[in-house]
C-alpha cells in the first residue's frame, strides 16, 4: 500500500514545552548518533499534531536532526504506527488477524464502522473516529483486540465495543484491557464449566 505524504498548509515547529523533551531525546545519543532519534521525536511530532503527522512535522525533525527530507520521510511512510493524514481523535486499530477472526473481530470491525458511519479507513463526519484493519496487535491470548490510541481493549465482542463507542461519544475515560475483568492473560473462567475436583 502507497502511504503519502499530507501537507497541514503551515509551517511546523515544537511547541515549548517539546522543545525541551526534544532535547532530552536528542540527548540520550551519541554526537554521531543522533538521527538516531528520529522515531521518538517523530512519534512526538504525531502526539502535537494531534494523531497525525503532517510533512512539514516530518521535516522539521529532519531538520533538527541535520539528515535529509527524505530519509526522514522514508521512515515515516514506512511505519504504520505514523499516521500520515489526520485522524480522528479516537484511532480505532481492529485486529483481523486468525486469532482475533476467528472469535469474532469480523463482527467488531462491523460495529465501529456502523457506529462510525464510516467505510474501514475513513475518519467519522464529527472527527471523533478514524476506523482502521490491523494486523496482529500481539495479544493474541486475549482475542479480539482493538486498539485505540494508545490502549489495548482485550476479550471483545460487537455489544461490548458498542458500549464502548458510546462511552467515548460521551466524553467518558475507558479503562483498557479486558472487558471481561480477566487478569493478564488468566484463563477464561467460563461459569458453566464443571471444575474437577481436586
Amino acid at each position: 500500500m502507497k502511504r503519502t505524504l499530507t501537507s497541514q498548509g503551515k509551517p511546523f515547529t515544537f511547541s515549548s514545552q517539546n522543545q525541551k523533551k526534544v532535547s532530552e531525546i536528542i540527548a540520550q545519543y551519541p554526537v554521531t548518533r543522533q538521527a538516531s532519534a528520529i522515531l521518538p521525536l517523530l512519534d512526538l511530532a504525531q502526539r502535537q499534531a494531534e494523531g497525525w503527522l503532517p510533512q512539514e512535522a516530518i521535516e522539521h525533525v529532519a531538520e533538527l536532526l541535520k539528515i535529509s527530507p527524505i530519509r526522514a520521510y522514508e521512515i515515516a511512510t514506512f511505519y504504520t504506527m505514523f499516521n500520515l493524514s489526520p485522524r480522528g481523535k479516537y484511532l480505532l486499530q481492529v485486529c483481523t488477524t486468525t486469532s482475533c477472526q476467528l472469535v469474532g473481530s469480523g463482527e467488531i470491525l462491523k460495529a465501529c464502522n456502523k457506529t462510525a458511519d464510516v467505510i474501514q479507513g475513513e475518519t467519522s463526519k464529527d472527527g471523533l473516529f478514524t476506523v482502521v484493519e490491523v494486523e496482529c496487535l500481539g495479544a493474541c491470548v486475549n482475542a479480539p483486540v482493538v486498539q485505540i490510541n494508545d490502549d489495548y481493549f482485550e476479550d471483545l465482542n460487537a455489544e461490548r465495543m458498542l458500549n464502548i463507542l458510546n462511552d467515548l461519544k460521551l466524553g467518558k475515560q475507558i479503562k483498557p484491557g479486558s472487558t471481561i475483568g480477566r487478569q493478564c492473560s488468566a484463563p477464561y473462567e467460563d461459569p458453566h464449566h464443571e471444575k474437577e475436583d481436586a
